[in-house]
């Protein structure tokens, strides 16, 4: 009995460290991993489209979030940037014109849209504890990157102003307190229409690849059937002679 007593005491004692553990590892990681970020729904690929969503979670116990600004680079300029209404919050895109024009289907594009703000109704916010998603449409995107780097303004109802802004560290340093949000580009496909092109041509020459192969079989074939007609020949003739020879009558 003392020992199952023992026993018992000893699983409590272990469960309390585990679960103190665990809400220390919870409080301590929750500030740390609560930035903004940006993330599509699929790789996005450079020269291409995508949908790009902004996390914004709510860090403050005693605040709201009443505003986000995001802010476009001005290096990458983007052709298309089109907006995706969020009930309770009202969006504007602010355009600036380029330095030099880019080119988008065919025609010289001079301004881009160069920050999207996003501002809550009356009466609306992201609630302590709470997050919220923004989503907008860029492109096309540039294809002499691996990244677009999208410093955003987060703003409280406190009158408080978070920038996250700082750039992407390099490999093996610290991450900085308010790192940007980063959009991850891939290099673009093979294009499915020269795909589809070698796709018809390689269709295409199977069936010249089969008929010479149908014809070298037929070749071989025909020239074993002459050696074994040859052969029956040779053996049919001596048959023939040893049948002469057999039925010759002895001196």
């Amino acid at each position: 009995m003392s020992t199952n007593r023992f026993g018992v005491r000893t699983l409590a004692k272990g469960g309390a460290v585990l679960a103190t553990a665990a809400i220390l590892a919870l409080t301590t990681a929750g500030p740390a991993s609560a930035h903004v970020t940006a993330s599509t729904p699929k790789d996005a690929a450079k020269g291409g489209y995508t949908k790009v969503t902004l996390r914004v979670p709510n860090e403050r116990p005693d605040a709201g979030t009443v505003k986000l600004e995001l802010t476009l680079p001005a290096e990458y300029p983007l052709a298309s940037v089109s907006t995706k209404p969020t009930p309770g919050w009202k969006v504007e895109a602010v355009k600036e014109k380029l330095a030099t024009p880019v080119k988008s289907h065919g025609r010289d594009v001079t301004e881009a849209v160069r920050t999207v703000t996003w501002t809550a109704d009356a009466g609306n916010r992201i609630e302590p504890g709470q997050f919220n998603e923004f989503d907008l449409s860029i492109g096309p995107l540039p294809d002499n990157t691996d990244q677009l780097v999208l410093p955003t303004k987060q703003t409280y109802d406190s009158g408080e102003v978070v920038d996250w802004n700082a750039p992407p560290p390099a490999e093996g340093a610290e991450e900085p307190e308010r790192p940007a949000p980063v959009l991850k580009l891939v290099a673009a496909k093979a294009d499915a229409h020269a795909v589809a092109t070698a796709a018809a041509d390689d269709t295409a020459t199977a069936p010249a690849a089969a008929a010479t192969s149908t014809d070298d079989t037929a070749r071989w074939l025909g020239g074993a059937g002459l050696a074994v007609g040859a052969l029956g020949l040779g053996l049919g003739a001596g048959a023939v002679l040893r049948s002469r020879r057999a039925g010759k009558p002895t001196a």
